[in-house]
């Protein structure tokens, strides 16, 4: 199996479980509080944050804008998507923020225009979240960029998965496990479909998490993910669609920390006597007891 190289990070089999946190749209339109939780994220000792990014005109219909939905931005589904989206400004803000704490930072782009905007930032690598992995054209757009991909795979069945990695190409991919429901129900999870992806494929599968716990996203880690995504909050209680399926900043940090201790403790599979342990041995022995 291959690994991927981001930034100065290289993600695979043998390497160290890439853990993202996904600050997603959880700023609710406050650049403050999006640098908040990237700086929750350094905290937490995470590899990298990401965000979203669409051209709400062309993700949406005017129609599906139009709708009545009450939010904190005004009495429409348009209020509020253009209320969410941050802009050239705010991603100068976040771009000189990450650099400031050496935070790698990407998104998710909707559509070819965000590609386009999100190129002058020379993002490190592009995630493709769920909804756009049917999407053939921004596929395509995308692998012009010549950029290393992370595609999640929820509400796919593997005839659209290998669909999604012939027109994308096993080189530099990623795919992601997932089930894209919010937060997501432990009898959904799945975690075996992992090892299965990852033979299937041959490249190397990570897994982005919409539960509301966190041992099951360490036990990700532990059957072989190579990377870990889950969106993080100041608060689960917050206003936000997202928020409930996402980790406050002692989850966060447990996580990461659940998840290195996992690696520490592995091993290389090779049984051995530890120089720790003689001393027990002529302790705890029976003197004189065949060997």
């Amino acid at each position: 199996m291959n690994t991927v190289r981001v930034g100065s990070r290289s993600i695979g089999e043998d390497q160290p479980c890439f853990i993202v946190a996904e600050i997603g749209i959880n700023h609710n339109g406050d650049i403050d509080l999006a640098k908040r939780l990237i700086s929750v994220a350094v905290a937490a000792g995470c590899d990298a944050v990401k965000f979203q990014k669409r051209t709400v005109e062309v993700v949406y219909s005017p129609e599906e804008l139009a709708k009545p939905r009450e939010n904190p931005f005004g009495a429409t589904n348009g209020d509020l998507k253009y209320g969410l989206e941050f802009e050239r400004d705010d991603y100068e803000e976040i771009d000189t923020f990450c650099k400031s704490v050496k935070m790698c930072w990407f998104a998710s782009p909707w559509d070819e225009g965000s590609v386009d905007f999100l190129e002058e930032f020379s993002v490190p690598v592009y995630k493709i979240a769920s909804a756009s992995l049917t999407d053939d054209k921004l596929l395509r757009y995308i692998r012009k960029t010549s950029k290393p991909i992370i595609i999640s795979t929820g509400m796919s069945t593997y005839a659209e998965i290998d669909h999604a990695v012939e027109v994308l190409g096993k080189q530099d991919l990623i795919l992601m496990h997932t089930t894209s429901t919010y937060p997501a129900s432990y009898d959904e999870l799945n975690l075996r479909a992992i090892p299965t992806m990852a033979k299937r494929y041959g490249i190397p599968v990570g897994y982005s998490g919409h539960e509301t716990g966190i041992p099951t996203s360490v036990c990700a880690a532990a059957i072989g993910a190579c990377c870990v995504e889950r969106h993080i909050t100041m608060d689960r209680a917050m206003w936000g669609s997202d928020q409930a399926a996402s980790l406050e900043p002692n989850g966060i940090s447990r996580l990461v920390r659940d998840i290195r201790l996992w690696e520490m403790s592995k091993g290389d599979g090779i049984k051995r006597v530890y120089e720790r342990e003689v001393p027990i041995i002529k302790k705890l022995r029976r003197v004189g007891a065949a060997v």
